[in-house]
């Protein structure tokens, strides 16, 4: 009866929505195993914070269970599925396609809801995770069942969600730095420096993540090198006789490197806060990083002495 049940409600819940989570509800690096992808789930993911790099932030439960139909509108989309219920029971009869329902029947007038599995697809043990619940759980109201999502984790959905653009890296010089010669470092456009994603269960709850950029980071790719760090939220663009604040100076020219080039690495920083009060829920994120590379070629000067 428990595979039958789970069948015909991830039937009904597919068919009803083949999106579950509505248009943003992807929010992770494309090529990885990670971030949130929510199936057979009536959870909407929201906000600017969508679409960008993702950090490697994973939910720790990747199944759950979420409120769903009425007593009555189950027993209605149950009693939809009658020519399914008979094609995939061969040898059923009306009489035991009437015994299937009454689970549904008995529940007809009670205060509660039928709550429904739903997992991460995205992370792969979502659906193993998914397939050993419950097809429907009936719940009185007022009543969490054990496995039901809470705040902390609805959480946690909005933040594997959150995700911050790539860097864009600009230098002055480019194309090419010298030795003791200051290579200034900025951003190009980031966009909003305020990014947030709201995941929401409709008509029970909602959670906010917010990522601020703070500041970048930068690291030359050798220790032939100095580095000025006042570096602000984006760096500093280069001002003709203005101040180096922000950037490398290289000590040393890198033609006895391997390709004869410095790797230079800018990392954002974006911490991280909720909207949810931290005496009911307190949990503390990392910041999210977005980390690029450059390849810094620095030569040497020539200078000539005559006798």
């Amino acid at each position: 009866m428990k595979a039958a049940l789970a069948l015909t409600l991830a039937l009904n819940l597919v068919a009803a929505d083949p999106t579950p989570g509505g248009a943003h509800g992807k929010g992770f690096q494309t090529g990885r195993t990670v971030g949130v992808q929510l199936t057979n789930s009536t959870i909407v993911i929201s906000g600017n914070g969508t679409g960008g790099r993702a950090d490697g932030y994973r939910i720790k439960r990747p199944c759950w269970y979420e409120p769903g139909k009425s007593a009555e509108d189950m027993l209605q989309s149950q009693e939809q599925l009658r020519s399914w219920w008979f094609h995939t029971n061969p040898g059923g009869t009306e009489e035991d396609f009437q015994k299937f329902l009454e689970q549904y029947k008995d529940k007809v007038g009670q205060d509660g809801r039928w709550w429904s599995p739903a997992y991460n697809a995205a992370d792969p043990g979502g659906m193993a995770c998914w397939s050993n619940l419950e097809g429907a759980l009936w719940v009185p109201d007022g009543e969490t069942p054990a496995g039901g999502i809470t705040m902390e984790e609805l959480l946690q959905i909005a933040r594997a969600a959150l995700t911050v653009p790539e860097p864009t890296i600009q230098l002055n010089p480019d194309a090419k730095s010298y030795v003791n010669l200051p290579t200034w470092v900025w951003l190009g456009d980031q966009g909003a420096t305020t990014r947030s994603v709201t995941a929401t269960l409709p008509g029970v709850m909602s959670a906010t993540v917010t990522a601020r950029l703070a500041n970048i980071e930068i690291k030359p790719g050798t220790t032939r090198a100095e580095v000025a760090k006042d570096c602000g939220t984006t760096g500093h663009p280069y001002v003709k006789d203005g101040k180096f604040r922000c950037g490398v100076t290289y000590l040393r020219a890198s033609a006895d490197q391997p390709r004869k080039v410095y790797t230079l690495t800018v990392t954002t920083v974006w911490p991280v806060t909720s909207n949810v009060d931290q005496s009911v829920v307190p949990f503390v994120y990392d910041p999210v990083e977005a980390t690029v590379t450059r390849d810094v070629p620095v030569g040497e000067v020539q200078t000539s002495v005559e006798g």
